[in-house]
């Protein structure tokens, strides 16, 4: 049996369960049908099947059922199956008829993951990863910047996440990260399109003072009305407090100093969840993002900001302080592992005394303070990650297709200084072996390198969005034509580079 239509016309018609129909399946594994996808209504049988680099829903037989899917009547030779798209329109009827495809809140739930799919070709990957482990995924996550440099929107986003989710059939719940959003148009675009979570990001409210002197710090400090200052000091000022021995002192000089940081932050944040997440009509995770800036979060920081909005009526599920050293994009952590621990330490107590999850942003790769991480929350936090995963599908390509690979590698070395616009890295690319000075065994160890892991991390975007002079795309055909034809190697290179991130983290694995 060699395709999918054999497969409709000896098996789908008969009176066989879901299972039956799954152990068909792995009998002839050259079908072009994905197992795990293999659904029952009634009489009528839905799976996902793949042709000559295609994937798409094959409903057998044609039936009322699949007259709500957009698509086409295809004779089997026997039966009459409909083929469909597996687009955003076909999407959002799959979610009707299949509540496991829908987005959930993640409440309740100890670890949880982002799991970012620039491609939209990663998820079924990261299911196998954390399969075994209790660990609930965030699989559509991605930021407006994201979107934007991969030419995508949140409705595409969330739809890569869902039909992944069939094609794995896997029912134990994926959340959606509306990830870094700023503004109010931002914010309603990814609660329209159905995310279940927004990470707010205040970067653009931080004022920026670590360096000002106190003479400054107190001239702007009291340009604030003297009833608002008023109403800080009688709360804050020259408060000490005992959070499990990590002591929290607040003089009126530091107190100042983080008024001056965070006011306008804890006022857009406010704003911000009264207006779209608390009116929502359906359980929404909100997280606190102010880890975008030069400005480390000091624990007394943290307390006086989670503090002030929970007194506003404000309820995080998570928060993403900017901790000391450096979190680059793609690479470990640089900086003072003792002094990390200390702070994380004190950060994941305030976390737990308020009540909601620390959360550790640009995640990726960050190996050597994951033992931290699990061990000082108690196993209980959350994690992003995205450019990684990025990074694998690069590798299968260095592996697969070197010559590919090397058009990207040189077009991004051409292009590294637009790519800084959008993110801070610290890559020198005179640190990179020239591709000459490399056999193509030797391409996919770049990725093992953090000057090339960097250049590659951030210049996906303008990889994607490459155009030839006669204005047809570059790179992202041959891309997609590759990783859908090697995709088990993808699949199986993400499933090890997730679980290296898992088990550094402590996590056991339970069914």
């Amino acid at each position: 049996m060699n395709n999918w239509k054999e497969f409709c016309v000896r098996f789908c018609q008969e009176p066989l369960s879901q299972e039956q129909l799954k152990e068909r399946v792995a009998q002839f594994p050259f079908c072009g049908i994905y197992g795990s996808s293999i659904r029952c209504v009634d009489d009528v049988v839905l799976l996902i099947a793949k042709e000559k680099g295609v994937k798409f829903l094959v409903i057998c037989p044609n039936s009322a059922l699949a007259d709500r899917f957009n698509g086409d009547v295809v004779d089997c030779g026997g039966c009459l199956a409909k083929v469909c798209p597996l687009d955003v329109i076909n999407c959002r009827v799959l979610r009707e008829i299949f509540p496991f495809t829908r987005p959930v809140s993640h409440r309740g739930h100890a670890v949880t993951l982002g799991l970012g799919d620039r491609l939209g070709l990663a998820s079924p990957g990261h299911l196998k990863a954390i399969s075994g482990l209790q660990v609930f995924p965030v699989l559509a996550q991605q930021s407006i910047r994201e979107l934007n440099l991969t030419g995508r929107t949140f409705d595409d986003v969330l739809a890569a996440a869902s039909w992944a989710v069939f094609q794995e059939g896997y029912e134990k719940g994926f959340g959606a990260d509306g990830d870094h959003l700023k503004t109010e148009q931002e914010v309603r675009i990814a609660l329209d399109a159905g995310m279940t979570m927004i990470t707010l990001d205040c970067s653009d409210q931080i004022a920026d003072v670590l360096d000002l002197p106190e003479e400054a710090i107190e001239a702007r400090y009291g340009l604030i009305s003297a009833e608002e200052r008023e109403e800080i000091e009688q709360k804050w000022s020259g408060r000490v407090i005992n959070i499990q021995g990590h002591v929290l002192h607040y003089p009126p000089d530091v107190l100042r100093r983080i008024v001056l940081i965070y006011r306008d932050a804890i006022r857009h944040t406010e704003k911000i969840y009264k207006r779209f997440i608390l009116p929502a009509k359906r359980p929404v995770n909100f997280e606190l993002s102010i880890d975008e800036t030069k400005t480390p979060t000091t624990p007394e920081a943290h307390y006086f900001v989670a503090s002030e909005l929970l007194e506003k009526g404000v309820e995080l599920q998570s928060l993403a302080p900017r901790f000391c050293g450096e979190f680059e994009k793609g690479i470990d952590y640089r900086g003072d592992l003792e002094q990390f621990r200390s702070d994380f330490d004190a950060h994941s107590r305030i976390a737990r005394r308020l009540g909601y999850k620390i959360s550790v942003h640009s995640g990726s790769d960050k190996f050597s303070i994951f033992p931290i991480v699990g061990e000082l929350t108690g196993q209980n936090f959350h994690l992003k990650t995205a450019g990684t995963s990025w990074l694998e599908a690069v590798r299968v390509i260095a592996e697969k297709d070197p010559q590919l690979y090397k058009e990207m590698h040189q077009y991004a070395l051409a292009n590294l200084e637009e790519a800084r616009r959008y993110y801070h890295i610290s890559a020198d690319p005179s640190r990179i072996q020239p591709l000459d000075s490399l056999t193509d065994d030797q391409l996919p160890d770049l990725m093992n390198q953090d000057d090339a892991r960097q250049l590659m991390h951030i210049t996906y975007g303008l990889i994607l969005r490459a155009h030839n002079e006669d204005g047809s795309e570059r790179f992202r055909p041959r891309i997609y034509a590759l990783l859908s034809k090697e995709e088990e190697a993808y699949y199986d290179a993400l499933k090890r580079h997730i679980r290296r991130h898992l088990e550094a983290l402590g996590l056991s694995f339970k069914v």
